[in-house]
């Protein structure tokens, strides 16, 4: 069996920030290891999901521009700059001139990542590591054999290690019924592109209204028509061979994600508007965050400053009033950004958001509010059950609507497929019956006047993003088998006002007289290590999968909390606490978040 020191299991972005903070710290943690090794279950290490080639497709867009993407050794815009034309018309990149804060295709990202990881490589063994990676080596398990030292098993050998970074990235469905036309994810995206000068002649319904869904709007309606731009208007002519196929939206609440927006700051800061210790000052008595005290103490005079920006006097005086609560702020916001047609909404909002990107013109409400829900992700484990339900049903539902920034790009094809009667959004909560064999995939509709519809596709696509890996389901099964993991939980701050709803109640459970909600997936303590039996943290397994961890930190989205997350990681082991401890103070732990300068 091989000897290794630290393996990181995965190559996606988080890896790649995992290495870039390595690199930045080796003189000091050289003399903690000196091996690292690298296990990825495809071919090609540094592209990660959904931006891998083999998973996704040219014609689907990132949503983040070079201006936002964290350092890596070279940045995206002027990586691109660098590649001869050829290339980069196979990357479907044809916007010129290269632009910091234009919107590139996914597979570009990808090939950026991929070339960035290689870079970080060459600059880690420069320093003195020794690199391996291990190609085509899916980890099936991972077997603690005590707590400084673990096997590895992968399809081809087993190798022996001493600190483990968990870096897994999306967690692609498997549970597709092709035989009734439904798939329960889009990936990857080639499993539902028809084949070539073929057309689905057939309306498909795709569940949800997210990036996702997007991305297999784009893929489908540019093999069964073309884009054409005339005076800056772009329209869309169905393929005549074609003549039938349209594809419906599902969303629960009838939203399009909003527009991308200027922004004066492009990074998320944790500590923009707070410190670690107000944070911690907002503690109850029994050591919980009661989201009302964040959003009165924390989000309240930050919002009040960005609305008075924003020349919003009237939201500004609204949060002054201090009956005026969180649900109330959400609720009214929302109102605001909500049309009766969904479409109509997006061309109104069209010109605002061109004038925000063209002229400079940040929106300081939107970018504030993601700072402050940025911050409260990273002290998650601090909130109440309470806080966890609040967040989940009514706070996230309006940040992936509103502050999810949709690029402009992908605004005028949906407006371009839209205006050609092509697509459509239908709102109401849909349920999925798909046991019916050959019969196409049915499904219910509860609309939001709580009648019931129904109607059956040829083809359904699920893209509402079940993407948490709940302890039963993850993946290295002798780590739950020895205790090592434990479910996410947060504790109810007042069992009098428990929510008597029958969907949690095996959600939830009592330990020494307390009452504690399941928010999904495993725990992980500040530093990302994982906790098991008894509270009991493992000093040298780091999880930092978002799906694995999405109860523990609920707004873990996208490449900056990537490069937090890795950041977090690396700086617990630079900071005067030692690995092999297995309690890091909250002193120590507000030092590590607070002096790190890289997130």
């Amino acid at each position: 069996m091989k000897q290794l020191k630290l393996a990181i299991i995965g190559s996606g972005a988080s890896a790649i920030y995992c290495l870039q903070h390595i690199s930045n710290h080796a003189e000091v943690l050289l003399k903690q290891f000196q091996h690292i090794s690298i296990f990825d279950k495809n071919k090609h290490m540094g592209f990660g999901m959904p931006y891998n080639p083999a998973l996704t497709d040219k014609f689907n867009l990132s949503n983040i521009s070079s201006e936002e993407i964290p350092a890596l050794p070279q940045t995206f815009s002027d990586w691109l700059r660098s590649q001869d034309n050829v290339f980069l018309d196979a990357l479907n990149v044809n916007n010129f001139p290269i632009e910091d804060y234009k919107i590139y295709s996914r597979i570009s990202l990808g090939h950026y990542f991929h070339n960035q990881f290689n870079i970080l490589i060459k600059k880690l063994k420069l320093s003195g590591f020794k690199v391996e990676e291990f190609v085509n080596h899916k980890v099936e398990d991972i077997v603690p054999i005590s707590e400084n030292t673990f096997k590895i098993i992968a399809n081809q050998s087993e190798y022996s290690v001493n600190r483990i970074i968990i870096s897994t990235g999306h967690n692609v469905s498997k549970n597709d019924k092709p035989n009734i036309g439904y798939y329960e994810s889009p990936w990857p995206i080639k499993k539902i592109i028809p084949k070539e000068s073929t057309y689905y002649n057939f309306e498909i319904g795709i569940l949800g209204a997210s990036l996702s869904a997007f991305d297999v709007v784009s893929s489908l309606t540019h093999r069964h028509g073309k884009f054409h731009k005339e005076n800056n208007q772009l329209t869309f002519t169905l393929n005549p061979k074609a003549k039938d196929f349209k594809i419906t939206l599902h969303a629960a609440e009838g939203w399009l994600p909003h527009l991308q927006y200027e922004q004066k700051e492009p990074f998320r800061e944790i500590y923009r508007h707070t410190t670690r210790d107000a944070i911690l000052n907002l503690r109850t008595p029994n050591g919980i965050i009661k989201i009302e005290d964040y959003f009165d103490k924390i989000c309240r005079p930050a919002l009040i400053k960005a609305f008075k920006k924003d020349k919003n006097k009237a939201m500004a005086m609204a949060l002054e009033n201090v009956q005026f609560s969180f649900k109330d702020f959400i609720e009214d916001m929302s109102a605001s950004h909500d049309y009766i047609d969904c479409f109509d909404g997006m061309k109104k909002e069209l010109p605002q958001a061109k004038d925000s990107i063209y002229h400079n013109k940040p929106i300081h409400w939107m970018e504030t509010l993601d700072d402050l829900m940025y911050c409260l992700n990273f002290h998650a484990e601090l909130l109440s059950a309470e806080g966890h339900l609040f967040f989940n049903t009514i706070v996230k539902p309006f940040l992936m609507s509103v502050i999810a920034a949709l690029p402009l790009d992908s605004a005028h094809i949906l407006l371009a497929l839209h205006d050609a009667k092509v697509l459509n959004l239908v709102a109401g909560k849909v349920t999925i019956d798909n046991t019916k064999e050959n019969e196409g995939t049915a499904i219910k509709i509860k609309n939001q006047d709580n009648t019931i519809t129904s109607k059956t596709y040829n083809m359904f696509i699920n893209c509402a993003g079940h993407d948490t890996v709940e302890l039963e389901d993850y993946p290295f099964k002798s780590l739950v088998e020895h205790k090592v993991l434990s479910k996410a939980s947060a504790k109810f701050e007042d069992k009098k006002h428990i929510i008597p709803d029958l969907q949690l109640k095996h959600k939830t459970y009592s330990e020494q007289q307390e009452t504690y909600l399941l928010t999904g997936g495993i725990a992980v303590d500040s530093a990302y290590r994982v906790i098991g039996k008894d509270h009991k943290v493992s000093p040298n397994i780091y999880d930092i999968s978002f799906p694995h961890i999405y109860g523990c930190r609920p707004y873990s989205y996208g490449l900056q909390a990537c490069n937090a997350t890795s950041a977090l990681v690396i700086a617990s082991w630079l900071s005067h606490y030692t690995p092999e401890h297995s309690k890091i103070s909250t002193r120590q732990i507000t030092d590590i978040y607070e002096s790190n300068t890289e997130l």
